[in-house]
């Protein structure tokens, strides 16, 4: 996976609210899903989409979560938990707070790391969540 054209630097990616760094890591995860799915199998669009559902919905992203955990650097982990930490409002049914703030903090990771332009990282960190007998 390619990054943006431009890293941005420290002073503007600390400026972004951690909510906007979700913003963009859910997009990075569900691409990085789709794509692997894709590879996986020329399965019909319906069972695509209910595949990605699988590894995106909020539960799923908070075991991705405790995956990774351990992996992650100091700065990574203040990432982490301005996420996890983020004010949310509202919890979408299905999922517990504490899974939906966990997802959150994923997502904001991936953000952070994509926009910061490391996208070996962010392939590191996915190998790892989509490792045989995780999911």
């Amino acid at each position: 996976m390619s990054g943006p054209r431009e890293a941005l630097d420290a002073e503007r990616l600390n400026a972004l609210g951690v909510l906007n760094l979700a913003h963009v890591g859910d997009a990075v995860y569900e691409l990085l899903v789709r794509d692997m799915l894709a590879r996986q199998s020329a399965a019909s669009i319906r069972d695509q989409h209910r595949n990605t559902i699988a590894y995106v919905s909020a539960p799923a992203q908070a075991r991705a979560m405790e995956a990774v955990l351990p992996l992650l650097t100091e700065e990574e982990h203040k990432i982490y938990r301005r996420g996890r930490n983020a004010r949310v409002h509202g919890v979408p049914s299905g999922c517990t707070i504490a899974e939906y703030h966990a997802a959150t903090a994923l997502e904001a990771l991936f953000g952070w790391l994509w926009l910061r332009g490391e996208t070996g990282r962010i392939s590191e960190l996915f190998a790892e969540i989509i490792r045989p007998g995780r999911v």
